[in-house]
């Protein structure tokens, strides 16, 4: 299944405003097993040298140091963290959404079903991504990347917004607790949630739900590439299927933006 090349998924929105970028698929990478293909997971159990090689080969499609392409620690927040330099002695911090404007530096995200968000003003001087699963996207995590954004400098109305490979409703059942949770928040959540295969459950449209805070953000633009983790198992990793297959581990996708 290895690939020779990397072969990223590329959205015209972000590559208009010069800002180098790429939705990494399994395509190009040197793991094998399980993780076989691209897998920048640090947290995984694939071997690390494998790893750093699989990242190093994304920070030169980017054009950056292999130092110089970071990921956070993802702990599902709301919580961001500005990019000036490559992590210290401390490590990545634990947040769920990087922004940078400074010139050889890739903020990425890692996915296995969550959603992947890449933001670029419309300079492409200013850049974030964003780790947005269920729990990132109901607190807010896209907002707090963009609002952080302005702070250095971009217009709200500037920013264009790409959604990668996300878990799609049809492979998203949640039970009723999760159900409740979204409606006590807003009943018009309700329009992401349909009836699951079993009593109870749901099946919810987490592309969708990020659509619509996106559309009520005041950004530019936001575009879903409308591709499903769960259901391209030749292209991209997904937690969930590994989870169903009792599978022992899985990799991890990364999706990645440096400024212009």
């Amino acid at each position: 299944m290895i690939e020779t090349e990397l072969d990223p998924l590329i959205a015209p929105e972000l590559s208009a405003t010069n800002a180098r970028h790429g939705f990494f698929t399994r395509s190009g990478g040197v793991s094998r097993g399980l993780y076989a293909g691209l897998n920048c997971g640090v947290g995984s159990n694939d071997d690390k040298e494998k790893v750093a090689a699989n990242r190093a080969r994304v920070a030169g499609r980017l054009l950056v140091a292999p130092e110089n392409l970071v990921t956070a620690y993802q702990v599902h927040s709301a919580d961001t963290h500005v990019v000036t330099a490559p992590w210290g002695d401390d490590g990545p911090p634990k947040v769920d959404a990087l922004v940078t404007a400074t010139p050889g530096i890739a903020v990425g995200v890692l996915t296995a079903d969550c959603g992947p968000l890449l933001f670029a003003d419309r300079t492409g001087k200013i850049v974030a991504s964003a780790h947005a699963g269920w729990k990132g996207a109901f607190t807010g995590v896209a907002e707090a990347a963009i609002d952080k954004m302005e702070e250095l400098g971009a217009r709200r109305d500037g920013i264009v917004a790409v959604l990668g490979p996300t878990i799609s409703k049809t492979a998203y059942e949640v039970g009723p607790e999760f159900f409740d949770r979204f409606l006590q928040a807003d009943s018009s959540n309700g329009d992401f949630f349909t009836d699951g295969s079993r009593n109870g459950h749901a099946m919810f449209d987490l592309p969708g739900y990020i659509r619509r805070r996106m559309e009520k953000a005041g950004i530019a633009s936001f575009t879903d590439l409308a591709i499903c983790t769960y259901a391209e198992e030749d292209l991209l990793f997904s937690y969930r299927r590994a989870t169903h297959r009792q599978e022992p581990d899985y990799g991890r996708l990364i999706a990645a933006i440096t400024p212009a």
